[in-house]
């Protein structure tokens, strides 16, 4: 038998794009049931996002798979009142509304708990529920600028965004974290809590050892592409064939064996030049030269395959194609199929290898694909149903 950590959970998602939704999806890969609230036709605007997977969104497949999608239109009494009976026998609610808009709905955490005492509130925002940035809208991209990220992402010309959405992903990372601690307090106490999740605050944690590098004024680490700030080697170097091999040296040691093994040059490893990592760092054009004018001479695979003779770190710059075919997640079996309204699409299974039960991998709903099943479930008729559809309710 399957059983799942998660099993017999509801959680009940006034979600929209990534933050909420990649928070719920890992729930539910434990196996919550997650009951997310869309709006009739067009249901979560990340839906229309782009047309890659399939004729879906890039976007919504990757966070919206074992999920049932109910349409409510919540300017109507009628689906307020189905999304608060939802949510007196619920275990979790979480939203990512703007600060407030929950509460002017009569979805405050004091009010659904008063009917509810074992319910978790979870709201997830750009800045927090108070303070004097709570009202500013915060996309992605600004939450990486305020934080810093960007300061310390790109070249010494020009800063960068991170390639994917990663301040909403910590953000849903933390509200995932927070939940599952918040199901375990409840175990001890009996009684539901409220969960503030910021944006700023979560990807405020990511920025580690920069945040710290900086500390009482110093000056924050450069900006330096894909190579790091202050240990070299360590970063992409191009072979002979004009493709891209990462590589990291960690300390002296390494810094030897680099040179004996790889570089096949034992006396730099002696040279005062180079022989602690702060006078590499210093000299990173000139010791650039020497690297260049060995690698230039060896293909890719024959600079790795030096490198794994030495020990030292070392990696494929790879694109997504490469991710695709990447040999590792074939031979660990990371790759599985979903469901989708168009069809089964590939996925990965999400990362952990867990000995006592199979993650939750169930289709991708179509827009409001649950709501009369969950309706009826709720104990309305087929002419009530109708009813709020008439109107637009559902």
């Amino acid at each position: 038998m399957n059983v799942r950590p998660l099993d017999g959970i509801t959680v009940v998602a006034l979600e929209h794009v990534i933050a909420a939704p990649f928070c719920t999806r890992q729930l539910a890969d434990l196996g919550a049931r997650i009951i997310k609230i869309e709006r009739p036709g067009g249901g979560d605007f990340a839906r229309g996002y782009d047309t890659q997977v399939e004729g879906l969104s890039s976007h919504f497949v990757w966070v919206n798979r074992s999920k049932e999608s109910l349409t409510l239109d919540l300017k109507q009494d009628s689906a307020i009142a189905i999304l608060k009976n939802l949510l007196k026998t619920a275990d979790v609610f979480i939203q990512n509304l703007a600060p407030g808009a929950a509460s002017r709905m009569g979805l405050s955490p004091e009010v659904l708990q008063k009917e509810n005492p074992g319910l978790i509130t979870c709201a997830i925002s750009g800045y927090g529920n108070d303070g004097p940035y709570r009202d500013k809208k915060a996309y992605d991209l600004l939450i990486q600028s305020e934080a810093g990220f960007l300061s310390i992402t790109g070249t010494p010309e020009t800063p960068s965004k991170a390639g994917n959405s990663i301040a909403d992903i910590a953000a849903g990372m933390y509200a995932y974290t927070n939940i599952l601690a918040a199901l375990l307090q409840r175990g001890k106490t009996g009684k539901g809590t409220v969960i503030d999740i910021s944006m700023l605050e979560a990807l405020s944690e990511w920025m580690s050892f920069p945040m710290y590098y900086a500390y009482k004024g110093a000056e924050p680490p450069p900006r330096n592409g894909a190579s790091h700030a202050t240990i070299y080697p360590y970063g992409p170097f191009k072979a002979g064939d004009g493709k891209t091999v990462m590589l990291g040296l960690q300390n002296e040691r390494e810094w030897v064996q680099f040179c004996e093994t790889v570089l096949e040059n034992p006396a730099l490893a002696l040279d005062e030049r180079f022989d602690r990592n702060f006078k590499r760092n210093e000299k990173r054009a000139e010791l650039l030269e020497i690297i260049d004018a060995c690698f230039s001479k060896l293909t890719s695979e024959q600079l790795i395959a030096r490198l794994d003779k030495a020990q030292i770190a070392n990696a494929h710059l790879n694109d997504m194609a490469g991710l695709w075919k990447h040999q590792q997640l074939k031979a660990r079996n990371r790759w599985t199929e979903v469901g989708t309204p168009n069809g089964a699409i590939a996925a990965l299974l999400p990362p952990g290898l867990n000995d006592s039960y199979e993650y939750r991998m169930d289709p991708i709903p179509a827009v409001g694909e649950h709501t009369d099943s969950i309706l009826k479930e709720l104990g309305l008729s087929e002419s009530e149903i109708a009813s709020m559809r008439a109107s637009g309710a559902i």
